[in-house]
């Protein structure tokens, strides 16, 4: 097997929609969670932006209501939807997290990401950054990158 280095295995695959497991350090959980990717062009970018999938529907619903949020910037994707996912999961829109291309490098030289060998479907990633777009919590500057 080739041992591809981890700046060239990132910069040749990442793309709208690729999909990354890993510890998020700034969450208090200790456990990796499932990060897509949001920008329209990431090898363009310094930034790339993510949001993140967690299992606690009911909690991001409650948050969601709680803040008036729009429901568009809630994204429920099933096991049927996206094969991946071993139950029902949720993006909230109104969350992004912000990596530089390096850090994201870093963690796969690292063993501490995984590619994921699955693109998130055109039909999830549509709903995603419509959510993202459509949500108040959300820069112009980092909506801006996942548009253009």
């Amino acid at each position: 097997m080739i041992d591809i280095p981890a700046n060239v295995h990132i910069l040749t695959t990442i793309k709208r929609g690729t999909v990354y497991y890993f510890r998020e350090e700034n969450f208090s959980s200790v456990e990796p969670h499932y990060f897509v990717v949001l920008n329209k062009n990431p090898s363009n970018n310094s930034v790339i932006i993510l949001v993140c999938a967690t299992s606690q529907i009911e909690k991001r619903k409650r948050r969601a209501q709680i803040l008036n949020f729009p429901i568009e910037t809630l994204v429920e994707v099933s096991p049927s939807d996206f094969s991946l996912f071993s139950k029902n999961t949720i993006f909230d829109c109104n969350c992004v997290i912000e990596k530089n291309v390096q850090s994201i490098i870093d963690k796969l030289s690292k063993k501490q990401l995984i590619i994921c060998s699955t693109q998130m479907p055109e039909k999830i990633m549509s709903l995603l950054v419509a959510g993202v777009l459509r949500s108040s919590q959300i820069s112009e500057q980092n909506k801006k990158i996942i548009e253009s």
